[in-house]
C-alpha cells in the first residue's frame, strides 16, 4: 500500500503519515511475546509504513532489539524504512549528561544493528534540566559531536509531558519533536505552545498517543471490553460522551473513528506523522489502513465544533 507521506520539518526526511509506535510491541498482556513483536513490525511494513519509533526505555531495551531483529530478518521490507529512537532514559533511570548520552547511543546502535541513526531524540528531560541538557557537559553537546561524525543525522526532543516538552521546543535547537499527550481529537494542548514553536523554527512534529490509549480506536462502547483500554486510563463520562458525538459524525460520512483520529493530527502543517502504538499485527495493519482511508472535506467541517481539550491524561 502506498501511504501518504510528508517531510519531517527541516530534516528533509520523508516519512509516511502513520508510523509504528513500539512502546508495547508484542505485549498484549503482562509478558512480552518476542515473535509476536517481530510479526507486528512486519505487518506494519507490509502495509506500507516506513517509520518505526522506539527507545531504550521501551520494554527494557527489548523494543529496540526486536526492531533490529525484524529488519534484519526481512531485508525485503527494510528498504526505505526510517527508524527513530531516543537516548538518556532507561528503565534504570534518566541521565542527561554528555557521557550518559554517548553510552545510550552506543547501546541503541548495538541493539538495532546499525552504524547510523537517522532520527534521534533526547528522551523525557524535565524542564528544570534544560540548562544541564543544553550545556557544555550535557546530552545535546554529545549528540552534536556524533552528528558531526555522521553517527547521528538529526537531533530532536521528546518529552511525555507537554509542560516539559514546550521549553525545549521553544529553544529552536532541535529539528524535530515527538509530541505525546498533547494533540488529538480530545486534546489541543500542543496548539498553545508546542506546535506554534515548531512552525516558527521549521521543526517537524511527530504526534504520539493520537488514540488516547485506545479510546479513539475502539470508541465509546469499545472501552467497556476487558483489556481494550489500559486500566491506567479512566475517562470521565463527559469525555466518553464527546467520543460518541464524534462517532455520530463519522457514521454520517462513512468514516472510521480510527481514520479520523489519525488523520486529524497530520492535517496540522507542523505535524508530519503520528506513531500509534501496536501490540499485535492486526493493530498495526488497522492503523496503516486507516491512514490511507479517504475522508471527505465535509467531514472535517462537521467534526470541528466537537474538537476540544479534555482532561484525558492519567497522571
Amino acid at each position: 500500500m502506498d501511504l501518504p507521506r510528508k517531510v519531517l520539518g527541516r530534516t528533509g526526511v520523508e516519512v509516511t503519515t502513520v508510523g509504528l509506535g513500539c512502546a508495547w510491541l508484542g505485549k498484549p498482556d503482562d509478558v512480552v511475546d518476542e515473535d509476536l513483536g517481530v510479526q507486528t513490525v512486519w505487518a506494519a511494513l507490509e502495509e506500507g509504513v516506513r517509520l518505526i519509533d522506539t527507545a531504550p526505555l521501551y520494554l527494557g531495551t527489548t523494543s529496540e532489539r526486536l526492531v533490529g531483529r525484524a529488519l534484519r530478518e526481512r531485508p525485503d521490507l527494510a528498504s526505505g524504512v526510517v527508524v527513530e529512537t531516543k537516548c538518556c532514559r532507561h528503565l534504570e533511570g534518566s541521565d542527561y549528561s554528555y557521557d550518559a548520552a554517548m553510552r545510550s547511543v552506543e547501546g541503541s546502535l548495538d541493539r538495532l544493528g546499525v552504524k547510523r541513526l537517522e532520527l534521534l531524540y533526547i528522551h523525557d528531560p524535565p524542564k528544570d534540566a534544560l540548562e544541564q541538557v543544553m550545556g557544555a557537559g550535557g546530552a545535546l553537546r554529545a549528540l552534536r559531536k556524533l552528528q558531526a561524525e555522521g553517527v547521528v543525522a538529526h537531533i530532536g526532543i521528546a518529552s511525555n509531558y507537554p509542560d516539559d516538552n514546550a521549553p525545549f521546543v521553544e529553544t529552536g535547537e532541535f529539528e524535530m519533536a515527538v509530541v505525546p499527550d498533547a494533540f488529538s481529537l480530545l486534546n489541543q494542548v500542543a496548539v498553545e505552545r508546542i506546535l506554534p514553536a515548531a512552525e516558527r523554527f521549521g521543526m517537524g512534529a511527530v504526534v504520539a498517543t493520537p488514540l488516547e490509549k485506545g479510546l479513539l480506536a475502539v470508541g465509546a462502547q469499545g472501552i467497556n471490553r476487558p483489556g481494550v483500554v489500559p486500566s491506567t486510563r479512566h475517562f470521565a463520562p463527559e469525555v466518553v460522551a464527546r467520543v460518541a458525538d464524534i462517532e455520530e459524525v463519522c457514521a454520517r460520512h462513512g468514516v472510521s473513528l480510527l481514520a479520523a483520529a489519525l488523520q486529524f493530527v497530520t492535517r496540522h502543517p507542523a505535524v508530519a506523522t503520528t506513531i500509534p502504538g501496536a501490540r499485535r499485527p492486526e493493530e498495526a495493519r488497522a492503523n496503516a489502513r486507516a491512514a490511507g482511508e479517504r475522508i471527505p472535506p465535509e467531514f472535517w467541517q462537521d467534526v470541528q465544533p466537537l474538537i476540544a481539550t479534555w482532561d484525558v491524561v492519567a497522571r
